[in-house]
């Protein structure tokens, strides 16, 4: 269908995201080699090839996500908040690898569905726990390390005590409290994001979507508290069986509503100027269809919605050939997308972090800005 910026067209099931078409842009020649989701995730998420036998759930990584690296040299920027988080848990490529769990990032857990009240449960004390008591604790745990730090030879102490030292700041404060604070937004904020319930799958060989469109109002809320990265978990869209039902009455409604919301919400609170919006999943789908009605699995190209944070929008940078399967011109890799976000973020990728072996790793080794974006 046509939208607001003439010349660009997008799939006829996304309304209102061809309205705002002005405010974003897409980027149409991405391509990687990885066919699989979680090694595909591993990419997209670090800029480096995964390790074999990613498992399907959980980060498995070879190396720091980009929100670790975030995490890592913005942490003290704003020590009342995490500097990274995701919503609702972590998923194949976001972990911190060999830069350590302190760097991994603060799991919401808590899910925001649907209208329900929502809490996150690692900011709430436990019951008949006060604050005074908190504290005796924590001035017991702290004489047993300073008792400890005595025999401590590998600064693996020093490490544990930053990391206590940013759940306390968590627990105590009221920063964290009300940045997560989903039920403070306006009822009618809340139902332009939308409250769609969960789409289940009518067969078991068939992906469900979960009701995940509140996870994006929580992102813009802790974006403009002050959290440097947030990563939003919205699968599933596969579509091997029965694709096209799958994104008709699952998957772009409620994405088209959601990510509508977010980009106007974000113009109108002054916000995307300076938030840097990146939308993609871990590699495109097949040319052609199957005997199922479905796509399958395809890195060979494919896109990406990109908002904010200087990028102009109704831009359309590369071009996938006639067939949708391969880049015709301007082709650019998730290592670009990422040099992108980390020029952004001031995140320097020259610097390098040793992991386990002794090796030093450059945050980033390959890719460059997509400066096309920004012109």
């Amino acid at each position: 269908m046509p939208t607001k910026v003439s010349g660009i067209q997008i799939c006829d099931l996304l309304p209102m995201s061809a309205q705002i078409m002005d405010k974003w842009s897409i980027i149409r020649s991405l391509h990687h080699t990885d066919a699989g989701h979680s090694s595909g995730d591993q990419i997209c998420f670090t800029g480096y090839p995964a390790a074999p036998n990613v498992p399907p759930e959980g980060p498995g990584n070879s190396m720091p996500s980009c929100g670790s690296i975030v995490a890592k040299q913005f942490e003290q920027k704003n020590p009342k908040l995490p500097a990274y988080v995701m919503i609702p848990r972590m998923v194949p490529g976001t972990g911190a690898a060999w830069l350590g769990r302190a760097y991994d990032p603060f799991e919401t857990i808590a899910d925001p569905i649907g209208d329900k009240p929502f809490k996150v449960p690692n900011l709430s004390l436990p019951a008949g726990i006060s604050l005074q008591r908190l504290d005796d604790r924590r001035s017991l745990m702290s004489g047993f390390d300073n008792l400890r730090r005595e025999v401590d030879y590998n600064g693996q102490l020093e490490a544990t005590d930053a990391f206590h030292q940013k759940a306390w700041d968590l627990v105590t404060g009221k920063e964290a409290r009300e940045a997560f604070d989903l039920d403070a937004e306006p009822r009618a904020l809340r139902e332009r994001y939308g409250f769609i319930p969960e789409f289940k799958a009518p067969t078991p060989d068939r992906c469900g979507v979960p009701a995940w469109s509140q996870r994006l109002l929580l992102a813009r809320r802790l974006v403009e508290a002050g959290v440097r990265l947030v990563t939003v978990d919205l699968r599933w869209w596969d579509t091997h069986v029965q694709g096209f039902d799958t994104m008709r009455n699952g998957f772009l409604p409620r994405w088209d509503r959601a990510y509508s919301a977010l980009i106007e919400d974000l113009d109108q609170r002054g916000l995307l100027a300076t938030t840097m919006v990146i939308a993609w999943g871990e590699f495109g789908r097949t040319p052609k269809v199957n005997t199922n009605a479905g796509r399958d699995h395809w890195p060979n190209v494919f896109s990406a919605a990109v908002a904010g944070g200087g990028i102009r929008g109704g831009r359309v940078v590369g071009a996938s050939d006639a067939h949708g399967a391969e880049p015709a011109d301007n082709p650019k890799t998730p290592e670009d997308v990422l040099a992108t976000v980390y020029r952004h973020l001031g995140v320097d990728t020259q610097v390098q972090y040793t992991d386990h072996t002794g090796r030093p790793h450059p945050v980033l080794s390959s890719g460059s800005p997509i400066d096309e974006l920004f012109t």
